[in-house]
């Protein structure tokens, strides 16, 4: 964990790639440079209940967006080039960004494929930012927002200023952060999602001013003595500095299933729960990780998608007791409709380190 030095100003940076799946396949086939690309699934759109992992920007110039059904893609774009997703190319490109971030000799916190923090003690961010823009751009021939910030949350937040900025670069920090958010609802603060703006809703709070000066104790009694006041410190710009440098490890594997055809039988439904938790712990052994929790979602065909958790007796990478695991929280559920969708989550234990 890397904290904030006492000698320059302390800013971190966040770096969201553009576009990147569909960047990275561009990158590989110039010839589609300027057209719609979308990627997602086996790359067949005309298949049923397949979903666009993401779309480039020509893209979704038609209403083409990450989420969407395949097929809707299709219709609303039938020019469009649909690709399959291929995962050991895109972590190679991500591997090349952060190279890129870490030429800087700044400490970098990777987030997964596409984004990752950078602190740095400086005197002109924003010529940091641009400099980092340059870097990755000469490196890898990609693309990226950079948000500045004197906190995380604010330069989390200033990514989506910076995707509309000309150069691509948004700084928001403590003089210019309620100005630019205090009348925006809540919902648009990072870590605020819709059930949680409508319960403070409730409270007669829905913009980012009214929660930055809600009282610290009535939204400890709303919503709990740590999360209450973590709300208001999000509604002030947050308070996180510190940049964590160990490589980044997922916190859980997963694998979800859309089915061309709803599943009614319950055999069926637990075989397909069984066999993906076999295929993820596979996976995961393989990786040297170790398995905590199973979680299990199951999404009908009204799309009513319910997950439910529970803890393992032990930490282990047995398939068979991850199995069993799987199947007594499948076991919880009361399917009385067909199923849409599966999907199994393994949560993982962290790496113990050696001394």
């Amino acid at each position: 964990m890397t904290t904030r030095p006492q000698d320059l100003p302390w800013w971190l940076l966040h770096v969201d790639m553009d576009s990147f799946l569909a960047a990275v396949e561009v990158r590989r086939r110039p010839e589609l440079r300027g057209r719609p690309v979308v990627v997602g699934g086996d790359g067949d759109p005309t298949r049923p209940r397949q979903v666009v992992a993401t779309a480039s920007y020509e893209a979704r110039a038609y209403g083409v967006h990450s989420g969407m059904p395949m097929q809707r893609a299709l219709r609303k774009c039938p020019d469009a080039v649909f690709l399959p997703s291929d995962h050991p190319a895109y972590d190679a490109a991500s591997a090349e960004v952060m190279e890129a971030l870490r030429s800087f000799g700044y400490p970098v916190e990777v987030w997964g494929w596409d984004e990752a923090f950078l602190g740095a003690g400086h005197d002109d961010p924003e010529d940091l930012a641009r400099a980092v823009r340059t870097a990755v751009h000469d490196r890898t021939g990609l693309n990226c927002a950079v948000g500045i910030g004197d906190t995380k949350e604010r330069a989390k937040m200033a990514t989506t200023f910076a995707k509309a900025a000309p150069d691509h670069i948004y700084r928001l920090d403590s003089s210019n952060w309620i100005p630019m958010m205090g009348d925006r609802d809540v919902v648009e603060l990072w870590g605020i999602g819709k059930r949680t703006a409508a319960r403070l809703a409730a409270h007669d709070l829905r913009t980012v001013i009214d929660l930055a000066l809600a009282d610290r104790d009535e939204l400890a009694a709303w919503f709990g003595p740590t999360i209450g006041p973590r709300l208001r410190v999000l509604a002030r710009g947050g308070s996180s500095h510190a940049i964590a440098t160990e490589p980044w490890l997922a916190r859980s594997k997963s694998r979800q299933v859309t089915f061309a055809r709803d599943l009614t039988d319950p055999d069926a439904i637990g075989q397909e729960v069984a066999a993906m938790a076999r295929e993820l712990c596979a996976e995961i052994k393989a990786d040297g990780r170790q398995v905590t929790h199973v979680g299990v979602t199951v999404r009908t065909r009204s799309f009513f998608t319910r997950v439910k958790t529970s803890k393992l007796p032990e930490v282990t990478t047995d398939p068979k007791i991850i199995e069993a695991g799987a199947q007594a929280v499948l076991a919880r559920f009361e399917i009385d409709r067909p199923v849409r969708l599966l999907g199994v989550r393994l949560d993982l234990a962290p790496i113990q380190q050696s001394t």
